[in-house]
């Protein structure tokens, strides 16, 4: 971090800053483990869904069917995470930030860990779809509450001509996380006989996730709970706000704000989860070599992450999206001219992967910056978090189960058009937002 990006001294005596004193730094650290475990939680769901939920919680249906039913209730999490974001601002206003995030956290990691040791269809029966979906809700409403504001606090107290390079930060907890659980899966599936894999192997994953989010539960505690932090989300006016006010005051930025990282949203689960899925039921491709090689395009995806980032700062982060939303139009278009690009041909499979996760990398990078610069201070906190939920609920919550069942009754090319959509929502967005321009930046 360079000097110059140090936050304002404290108002607190001197001798209790080298305790307390927070720099973008910590801040940024902070963030990035959060993300790191919330992304790992979802990514491992989604993951499960492709590989075990099918065979051990649907085995009365077939493979597609089984894999359809699993991303309807990989769907559930996005519904409730705008509910989860309001009833963890009423926990943060009357109880406090630090209980807020602790008590989301191990919601988050315990919900995601119950999963390990769900019972299969053939020992409890319907049972077992259902607590599924149950410990899927809880996911959701965690992933709401975790919300804590120091992407924001990042943001304002970056220098004015580093805005895209701080917003990109928090971003690369995405690319992490799943590197994380496409690693495990992978050791998993391809070390162990199938038999074992659906035993036990697919629980370790999410056994883990509750060990990795206490961890992120500890670096982000340990900056919310000094004096300084408190005093810097309270200059900042971080702080919850009622929705019905945020709505009332801000209601067409909401709606905008939802539909500017939509072409992002879209492609996120179109090159991660649901080429999985396509692999998996439709080519003879050792699933876990390619999951390495998404593992590897996770890597490319952190890469266009901090580019994005650089690119921002000198272009304007406006720009920088304008650029990515119609390059993934471009890439929707080459997919509905040539599926072939995905279908049988690993190399296709392969570049595929690859070039979407440079585009998911480049357009994502901005997104959350893009959304929270759009509310004024008073109304950043509770609006980037809600616009968050609605761009996730529009975007990317039935991206795996739209483009599984698009792609299996028409061909590979709908799930082109699908993102095509998304694309053009986002430029569209940007494109009525013109009047707010000097917000992108």
């Amino acid at each position: 971090m360079s000097a110059d990006a140090t936050i304002r001294p404290s108002a607190y005596p001197a001798e209790d800053h080298g305790r307390d004193h927070v720099t973008p730094a910590d801040i940024a650290l902070g963030v990035i483990i959060g993300r790191t475990s919330e992304y790992f939680d979802f990514f491992v769901f989604g993951l499960g869904c492709v590989l075990v939920f099918p065979e051990l919680v649907f085995p009365f249906v077939d493979r597609l069917t089984g894999t359809l039913y699993a991303f309807g209730i990989f769907a559930l999490a996005f519904v409730t995470r705008p509910l989860g974001s309001v009833l963890f601002f009423a926990i943060d206003r009357n109880y406090g930030r630090t209980t807020k995030l602790t008590a989301a956290l191990f919601l988050l990691g315990g919900s995601t860990a119950a999963i390990a040791f769900l019972p299969g269809y053939q020992t409890i029966g319907i049972w077992s779809c259902v607590i599924l979906a149950a410990f899927r809700l809880l996911q959701g409403i965690a992933l709401g509450g975790a919300w804590d504001g120091l992407s924001s606090l990042l943001a304002l107290n970056a220098p004015a001509n580093r805005r895209g390079w701080y917003a990109m930060l928090p971003q690369l907890g995405a690319p992490f996380g799943f590197i994380l659980a496409a690693g495990l899966f992978a050791y998993f599936e391809g070390a162990l006989p199938k038999e074992d894999f659906l035993g036990w192997g697919w629980r370790y994953p999410f056994f883990v996730a509750l060990t990795i989010n206490v961890v992120a539960l500890f670096a982000r505690l340990r900056m919310v709970a000094t004096h300084e932090f408190a005093e810097l989300m309270a200059t900042r006016e971080l702080a919850p706000v009622r929705v019905s006010e945020l709505v009332r005051t801000h209601g067409r930025t909401l709606i905008l704000g939802a539909f500017v990282p939509l072409a992002s949203f879209a492609l996120f689960h179109l090159v991660t989860i649901f080429p999985v899925s396509w692999i998996n039921l439709f080519t003879n491709r050792s699933v876990s070599e390619f999951l390495l090689v998404q593992a590897a395009g996770g890597v490319v995806g952190a890469g266009a992450i901090v580019t994005s980032g650089l690119i921002a700062d000198q272009i304007g982060r406006r720009y920088t999206l304008w650029l990515s939303g119609a390059m993934i139009g471009l890439f929707s278009l080459s997919s509905i001219v040539a599926p072939l690009l995905f279908g049988d041909s690993q190399a296709g499979q392969t570049i595929y992967v690859i070039i979407g996760f440079g585009l998911l990398g480049l357009s994502y990078g901005q997104t959350a910056g893009a959304v929270a610069s759009s509310f004024g201070q008073q109304y950043r906190y509770t609006g980037a978090a809600l616009t968050s939920d609605l761009a996730w609920l529009l975007g990317a919550g039935f991206a795996p189960l739209v483009a599984l069942t698009v792609s299996s009754a028409f061909g590979l090319a709908w799930v082109g058009v699908y993102l095509l959509s998304g694309a053009l929502c986002t430029l569209a967005a940007l494109a009525i937002d013109r009047r707010s321009e000097a917000r992108y930046e």
